[in-house]
């Protein structure tokens, strides 16, 4: 049907019969000749439609309008010198049309393709037309490209790709289960896997040595900005390693999808325990594209006479007195822009904002009353003051303040304009602490249950740290992993901390403690988010932009108006009976 794709042609191809084929992206009609811009997946391309080259062809043209769909048949011909446009690839050059076919009409269009102030909610609606832009096919365009590379290295590594089961059981994974009812089975559930986690390492325990797939994944959590209920993974697991080894892969597997997308990245990457990430810079996945590392002040307000400041700065374990230093901020910052900080910290959880001006005469701030001049000294030597500078400070409950402070250093860097959108600044974060306390008292795994420890023995569980990792770019998790249990009594001490009995042990994983007991080799892995990734290559705003039918902030499809009900009939069929929630 088409001989070339309309960005294929170009001046060498002058003379030449072609056929192309697209949609209509423009129409113009110039005293008696059309032009038409020809759109396809490739680009643009002008179809010159003359009566005195066919007339056929001129009346058919004179009766299309935008996105009808076109074939066209002709000759490639020169543009005169003043009619070049350089904007376009194939802008030294147009097609002299002398058959012109409408494959299909199109009705009007609920907006203009291409146009960026249409709202999101009608983009989704229509997500068919929202994709024709050659924008939008770039992305997912690359996303194929980055998703061979990965096949590909994976392959070299020796990576065999085996596919696990889409309808399993409920495991605890920290988050919601997507439930399936079993018709055959009138009660009973499969459940959309969380992560194909169990079955990567029963494949381990089948003596497979690597794996990976492309995996897709379901999680039923609480609706966020830019989180989707269903997301796409490269998920990866290796025998007889070690946290390293699992890490020289990841590397491997990033650095050649980032040559497929046009870009080289340094490896290896740098390495931060997960310890000196939260207290330098208040965030498990720092951004590392600029600095104002955090520096600790709280023997120097411990000795301050302010009493509050002083008793929080003695409770070393519980509390944190962070400071963040901005380089000539003093000459920067208006008033009003300062209360507008304090404001900000302020919604999360901060009872202030206290901060010291660098002037000519000396420091200024209410907090200055409060030190003696040798602490005063200590301050400007330890934070390396200068003329002009000025110093935030945060100081509280340790939890709150890294929190907080970790999102005002994001915040100052974005007011000041310091991160660089094309930097790649890669990082693994380390040796997190194997379990988290949830607000009922209780601990649960802050990664899952088969975490492998580095200290399983120590009495304080908050100190017990895992052998996990994860990789980090610009302040964004990739990915993340670990090496994980391969022996049963470990895994029964792990069970144990978390308080699931031997019965529960068996009901849920059962399987799994089985296969650890014939001969399960020591292995790891990590799972890298393909979506999350995309965005950031493709330098889109949104993982919405890089999936091809996303749902809402709403986990809602637009398009396809899903979640739906079902007729009483499946419902019956299924033993099933809706009780509908009250609205509040």
């Amino acid at each position: 049907m088409r001989s070339n794709y309309c960005t294929e042609l170009d001046s060498g191809d002058i003379g030449k019969i072609v056929d192309v084929c697209g949609w209509v992206n423009s129409y113009r009609d110039h005293g008696g000749v059309i032009f038409i811009d020809l759109r396809d997946r490739s680009g643009l391309i002008q179809l010159v439609c003359d009566p005195k080259h066919s007339q056929e062809a001129y009346t058919i043209a004179n009766s299309v309008r935008d996105e009808f769909v076109l074939r066209a048949h002709g000759k490639i011909r020169a543009r005169g010198k003043d009619l070049i446009n350089p904007k376009l690839k194939t802008g030294e050059i147009e097609v002299v049309v002398e058959n012109l076919i409408v494959e299909n009409p199109s009705k009007p269009l609920p907006f203009v393709i291409g146009d960026k102030n249409v709202s999101e909610e009608t983009r989704l609606k229509y997500r068919f037309l929202d994709l024709r832009t050659n924008e939008n096919f770039n992305k997912f365009f690359t996303r194929s490209k980055a998703a061979i590379a990965a096949r590909n290295a994976l392959d070299r590594l020796g990576f065999v790709e085996v596919e696990t089961p889409i309808l399993t059981r409920a495991t605890p994974e920290g988050a919601r289960d997507y439930l399936v009812p079993s018709r055959v089975y009138n009660g009973q559930f499969y459940a959309l896997p969380q992560s194909p986690q169990l079955f990567k390492q029963l494949l381990m325990c089948s003596g497979f040595d690597k794996y990976f797939q492309i995996a897709r994944c379901f999680r039923d959590e609480d609706l966020r900005a830019d989180r989707q209920p269903e997301f796409t993974q490269i998920d990866i697991e290796m025998s007889f390693c070690d946290q390293k080894d699992v890490m020289k892969v990841g590397e491997a597997v990033l650095k050649d999808i980032f040559k497929s997308c046009g870009k080289d990245i340094k490896t290896p990457f740098r390495v931060m325990q997960y310890k000196d990430a939260m207290e330098n810079y208040g965030s498990d996945k720092p951004d590392l594209r600029f600095g104002m590392k955090f520096i600790d002040v709280a023997d120097i307000f411990e000795k301050s006479s302010n009493e509050i400041f002083a008793n929080i700065a003695k409770d070393k374990k519980k509390n944190r007195v962070k400071a963040i230093k901005v380089e000539g901020g003093d000459l920067k910052f208006s008033k009003r822009q300062m209360q507008r900080f304090e404001e900000y910290v302020r919604k999360f959880g901060a009872q202030g904002l206290a901060f010291i001006q660098v002037k000519e005469e000396g420091l200024k701030g209410p907090l200055v009353k409060f030190f003696e001049k040798s602490e005063i000294d200590e301050l400007v030597k330890r934070c390396e003051l200068k003329v002009g500078d000025v110093v935030f400070f945060g100081a509280g409950k340790k939890k709150i303040v890294l929190d907080y402070m970790g999102r005002f250093r994001i915040f100052l860097a974005n007011e000041l304009e310091l991160i660089n959108p094309d930097a790649l600044e890669f990082l693994w974060v380390v040796d997190f602490p194997m379990f988290e306390q949830n607000e009922d008292g209780t601990y649960s795994a802050m990664h899952h249950p088969f975490t492998m420890p580095n200290n399983v023995d120590e009495p304080d569980i908050e100190e017990i740290t895992s052998i996990a990792y994860d990789v980090v770019l610009n302040g964004i998790e990739l990915g993340g992993g670990s090496i994980r249990i391969h022996k049963e009594d470990i895994q029964e001490k792990v069970f144990k901390l978390l308080k699931i009995e031997p019965a529960e042990q068996r009901e849920k994983f059962g399987f799994l403690l089985d296969a650890l007991s014939f001969g399960a080799p020591p292995h790891g892995g990590i799972a890298i988010g393909f979506d999350r990734l995309m965005m950031l290559v493709t330098g889109s705003s949104s993982i919405r932009d890089v999936i091809a039918f996303p749902k809402t902030q709403r986990a809602q499809c637009l398009l396809t108006k899903a979640p739906s009900g079902i007729s009483n009939e499946q419902l019956r069929e299924l033993g099933l009976k809706i009780n509908k929630k009250e609205q509040k």
